[in-house]
């Protein structure tokens, strides 16, 4: 799972959903079993994943395991070593290297999920630990956690610099772009499109989702429009022969503007 744009999310104890959740166009798809499965049913739920599993190919799906300090952590880590369809481990409350290193232990990549104080305060640890494939932003427990409101100008400033935080960490550590956190009312399409570009016009690589019906939105807002494709294939095609900064339409193309056009390319699937 190179390029995430888009990472929906599957409640453990619905298995069922799990092929429709495959085939709804999603990068990833992501097996809850930490929020979306009540205490009194997580063995069952984990049961009935690690079935659901065995019909799977390899490296299908991502599983949320419950936290470090809860009572199914080793448990989950089991089943995700043991299952060939566990491509990833999505880490909740993720809050040092050392919370990494033990979900590890199941020789998958670990996605950390940054939702406290504290796991802000350790991101240069958690993005550094050995194992970590890609940093995602719990935004809603986050606000939770500092008790802000995610939609007011205020807490959003300090969303904003969560994710500023993270996008830093991540290139330092040489990870993916981070997944930002998921757009909670489902119906509204045009804010998750909003807020899909706002993230990508941020640095953020994909979001968190948490119905089909927002894949579509979310991987067209983290793909490369028709007219950036054209531009960006247009730069390429012009640099061909050009010895260093050249004029192109009025503007400067020197090395910066042609790896971005190139990036767009790449993005897009081409050469």
């Amino acid at each position: 799972m190179t390029r995430v744009r888009s990472a929906l999310f599957v409640p453990g104890d619905r298995p069922e959903r799990l092929p429709k959740a495959l085939a709804s166009g999603a990068d990833a798809v992501i097996v809850d079993l930490e929020d979306a499965v009540e205490p009194g049913a997580k063995d069952a739920a984990r049961a009935a994943v690690a079935a659901s599993l065995r019909g799977c190919a390899d490296g299908a799906v991502v599983v949320r395991i419950n936290a470090v300090r809860t009572a199914w952590f080793d448990e989950d880590i089991a089943l995700c070593a043991a299952s060939p369809a566990v491509a990833a481990v999505m880490l909740p409350k993720a809050e040092s290297a050392a919370d990494v290193a033990r979900a590890a232990a199941a020789a998958r990549p670990v996605w950390p999920l940054i939702e406290s104080a504290r796991g802000v305060l350790a991101l240069e640890a958690i993005a550094g630990a050995p194992g970590v494939g890609r940093l995602v932003f719990g935004s809603l427990d986050f606000a939770l956690d500092l008790d802000l409101d995610p939609v007011s100008v205020a807490g959003r400033a300090v969303l904003d610099d969560v994710r500023h935080r993270m996008l830093l960490h991540a290139r330092a550590a040489d990870l993916p772009a981070p997944l930002d956190g998921v757009h909670p009312q489902l119906d509204d399409t045009d804010g998750l499109r909003a807020e899909a570009a706002r993230a990508r016009g941020a640095g953020m690589g994909g979001m968190l989702c948490v119905h089909p019906r927002q894949v579509a939105a979310i991987n067209e807002a983290f793909s490369p429009s028709e007219a950036e494709l054209a531009g960006a294939r247009r730069v390429v095609l012009a640099a061909a022969g050009q010895r260093g900064a050249f004029r192109l339409d009025g503007k400067m193309v020197d090395a910066p503007v042609l790896a971005r056009a190139r990036r767009t390319m790449e993005a897009a699937g081409e050469p």
